[in-house]
């Protein structure tokens, strides 16, 4: 029915103003609160009363939607479409401080129109007596407004299309600053690794800009096979010598005659380290070295040496002998020049003494003699070669090291055990990283060539960028050819409106150009050396504390759920984003050396298995779809960005394990659910025979897991057949494979267990899935709740007080279900609890295979 147009009203006293009145303000261009000072003043002028409280939420959902890149959903009534269009207005573009045309006046004119409304209850409050009903003044709706608005402005400023750009620039600038920094420094890592430094924490040594390696038994002899080392010099080399002998062989003792040769010798693996005693640089040491210059077959391959202080001792730290010390130095120039041109030789300079500590025959071995005598080595070692850099390499990294560790030393001279295992370290990563290339090694390591694939690669979208280019200016030409042109007679703009239609390559183009650039960008930050790099340090304050910040971001960021059963899809890809979130701060943070936290980690991993059986064992038992195109559909969804990043990249399949083990996964529950019988629920629910059948292939399939894991031999049989071989071994086996997935044999069986039982229950309704209503009658509900808080905070406890990491691998295939179960009751049986979602997790659950792939492309 048409409503009756109102009533003209009064005129406004002598001296007042009309809300709606035009003021000299109002002919400049709208600012974002005009439409809603002219929507309130219209209502107030037909005696309506604006339901604020629903146009607040529903503009805030609407901004929550927009500042993750959702589309709003369809209004469910004009009424809600008209508020959502008011507050849409309200907040539209712009800010107090930055709209156009006077913005900053115009709120000030809001605000004051405010004041003079007549006081109103709050929209959030309940009816007030009339008494009390003043005190519910327009004030707070004008803070509520205010605050509002202000959420508007945060979340269409600050959305998923702004991030991006954030971060593309940051990358950017990043980038520029980074191969400046290059440029101007030089970009020699080993140069790095042997000067530069700091200490992360107590024992870890960070050289700068590149990552360490921390070598094992197996990688160090695999490394030194048939190689002949050497160490030449005093007591201070002895101990570098035993400390690098202990990287190949732990149980080698410090034992015998300590001013003489020491050799060792592992004859398995062809490995010659010795010592040579040469306490002073002088003609003893002249010409053990002259022998190798000599004896090409004698040579070693690495050659360390070093001597200084039994010099300064001897001499009393006397003038003539540091001058003595520099002809020596001299004369062994040539020949240890003459040996880097084919082996690796480094000189290593004296580290400092803790003086407090010298003994007094040892006194006159003061620092400032120590700097004398190594800038004397330097100056001479480097001026040995007239037209280029000298080959041999100042080993001066001990020096830093020992500056903040020399305090722990025994006798002020020797460093303590920590410090000279540090060394020892340093050395194995210079010479062994450009050999074995270790993931985490970055140091002394060279950019690895272009493959031939990378090259195709590389070429390919080249040319997608290349070819959406064109097809960019194209349509921007056109675009500018359809620009509004005035009437001449009416003074209006006209415009000629063509939609030009996009083309299906040209949005192929646009992807592959996306996804050129992400591949570009892992690229430089995995296998060029354009950024830093830095080994991971755990720090409790490094992990907990963007725990607790993405938290808060999670819960600010709420909705209500479009459906409120049991693990729906927005609960789902809730669960996935935080998970996600938590894995990516535990990798960056380095938490895995924590083992509470690694084994709640190992937990979250099985939660995703877990979902893989409980998300594909519901779509086959509902749909009965066993068709070729789903199996294609999940397998390409799965594995494509892998296979990029592995031709991109060059690496093995494996080296991404998860896609690998829930590929497998996968095809393991269609197998087992497509094989004779097919059991659907569409069968079953005519005769309960065929639930017994499923049972029956679930235990089937229970048995086949319980043989593989406990038959390594029958499992590495089977996937090192070809090709399975080639997608799954890794550095020439397959047992990191059978690691990985024996860590988590039965929660993906768990998964499909639950899920079977899950419908089956809600198909006989014996669950309560209503909006705000729990899961079960209250006694069961709450005896379920008080189960699984217990049973949550027990696999805590018991996570925490594991002694290491191979007792708790053990036991986690059985246990990890327990706190999964328990989550979901938690997070299910309450009706409130399962009603409401984050939109913030959510969003990273949508993408949460992704960015889990993408922290495996980086060490």
């Amino acid at each position: 029915m048409a409503l009756l147009p109102p009533p003209p009203p009064p005129p406004p006293p002598a001296g007042a103003r009309d809300p709606v009145t035009p003021e000299p303000w109002a002919s400049r261009p709208p600012s974002p609160a005009q439409p809603l000072l002219r929507q309130e003043a219209k209502e107030e002028e037909e005696g309506e009363e604006t339901d604020i409280q629903d146009a607040w939420g529903t503009g805030t959902a609407e901004q929550r939607r927009r500042g993750f890149g959702e589309a709003a959903e369809p209004a469910d009534s004009a009424e809600e479409g008209q508020a959502e269009a008011g507050v849409a207005a309200a907040g539209g573009s712009g800010s107090p401080a930055g709209g156009a045309g006077g913005d900053g006046e115009s709120w000030r004119q809001l605000l004051a129109w405010l004041q003079r409304r007549q006081p109103q209850c709050c929209p959030c409050a309940a009816p007030l007596p009339r008494s009390a009903a003043y005190c519910c003044h327009g004030g707070t709706k004008m803070a509520a407004l205010a605050y509002n608005l202000g959420k508007r402005e945060i979340n269409h400023y600050f959305s998923v299309r702004s991030a991006k750009v954030l971060a593309l620039v940051a990358v950017l600038l990043l980038a520029a600053c980074h191969l400046a920094s290059r440029r101007y420094r030089g970009n020699d890592s080993c140069e790095y690794l042997l000067s530069s430094g700091r200490f992360l924490g107590e024992k870890v040594w960070q050289p700068h800009s590149c990552m360490m390696h921390k070598y094992k038994i197996s990688e160090a002899k695999n490394c030194l096979v048939d190689k002949h080392i050497a160490f030449i010099g005093d007591s201070r080399i002895r101990q570098l010598f035993y400390s690098f002998v202990k990287i190949i062989n732990p149980q080698f003792k410090e034992e015998g005659n300590k001013h003489e040769n020491i050799p060792f010798e592992d004859k398995l693996a062809s490995v010659k380290v010795d010592f040579l005693w040469h306490p002073e640089v002088n003609g003893s040491m002249k010409q053990c070295i002259k022998v190798w210059t000599e004896d090409s077959i004698a040579k070693p391959h690495v050659i360390v040496a070093g001597a200084a202080t039994w010099s300064i001792k001897i001499h009393n730290g006397s003038s003539e002998g540091l001058s003595q010390y520099k002809m020596n130095i001299t004369s062994i120039a040539p020949l240890l020049e003459k040996l880097a041109k084919t082996s690796d030789v480094y000189w290593v300079l004296q580290d400092p003494v803790y003086e407090d500590l010298l003994s007094e025959n040892r006194k006159m071995i003061t620092n400032e003699k120590i700097d004398a005598y190594n800038e004397a080595a330097v100056s001479i070692l480097n001026s040995s070669t007239r037209n280029s850099k000298s080959n041999v390499k100042m080993f001066s990294v001990s020096k830093l090291i020992a500056q903040e560790t020399i305090m722990e030393s025994l006798d002020g001279l020797h460093l303590p055990e920590s410090s000279r295992e540090t060394s020892a370290m340093i050395l194995m990563n210079v010479y062994c990283n450009k050999i074995l290339k270790p993931v985490d090694g970055s140091c002394c390591q060279p950019r690895p060539p272009l493959t031939l694939i990378q090259k195709l690669a590389a070429c390919f979208f080249t040319l997608s960028i290349t070819g959406y280019l064109i097809f960019y200016i194209i349509h921007r030409n056109a675009h500018r050819k359809n620009k509004p042109c005035t009437d001449l007679e009416s003074g209006e703009e006209k415009k000629n409106i063509i939609n030009t239609p996009v083309s299906s390559l040209e949005i192929l183009l646009q992807s592959f150009c996306k996804l050129g650039l992400i591949m570009a960008y892992f690229y430089m930050c995995d296998r060029a050396n354009l950024f830093m790099k830095e080994n991971k340090f755990y720090t409790h304050s490094s992990f907990f504390i963007p725990i607790i910040y993405i938290l808060v971001l999670g819960v600010f960021y709420n909705e209500n759920t479009k459906e409120t059963k049991v693990l729906n899809r927005e609960q789902t890809d809730e669960w996935k984003g935080w998970m996600q979130l938590v894995i990516l701060i535990y990798h960056i943070s380095g938490a895995s050396t924590f083992l509470p936290v690694y084994m709640h980690i190992r937990v979250l991993v099985a939660a995703y298995l877990f979902q893989t059986g409980y998300g594909h064992f519901s779509y086959f038992w509902i749909k009965g779809d066993f068709g070729i195109h789903r199996v294609c559909q999940v397998l390409f969804r799965l594995n494509f960005l892998v296979v990029v990043l592995c031709i991109v990249m060059d690496r093995p399949y494996q080296f991404y394990y998860f896609v690998p083990l829930v590929t497998v996964w996968f095809m393991v529950i269609y197998i087992t659910l497509a094989l004779w019988p097919q059991i659907i629920q569409k069968k079953a629910n005519g005769n309960c025979f065929w639930h017994f059948g499923l049972l029956l292939k679930l235990g089937f399939l229970l048995l086949f897991i319980c043989f593989l894991a406990y038959s390594q031999g029958a499992f590495e049989k089977i996937f090192s057949l070809w090709p399975l071989s080639k997608c799954f071994e890794l550095k020439g086996n397959v047992y990191e494979w059978w690691f990985r997935w024996r860590l988590d044999r039965y929660v993906v069986f768990h998964g499909m267990l639950f899920a079977f039982i899950y419908l089956a229950l809600q198909k006989r309704q014996v669950l309560s899935e209503g909006k705000g209503e729990p899961l079960f009658s209250n006694k069961i509900s709450n005896f379920l709740l008080f189960i699984s808080v217990v049973s949550f905070l027990t696999y805590s406890i018991w996570a925490s007080s594991c002694k290491n990491k191979a007792e708790c691998n053990e036991l986690h295939p059985s246990v990890s279900v327990v706190q999964i179960l328990a989550f979901i009751l938690i997070r299910n049986i309450p009706g409130y609890a399962r009603s409401v979602y984050s939109s913030f997790f959510a969003w990273f659950g949508k993408i949460s295979l992704e960015v889990l792939v993408s922290q495996r492309s980086k060490p």
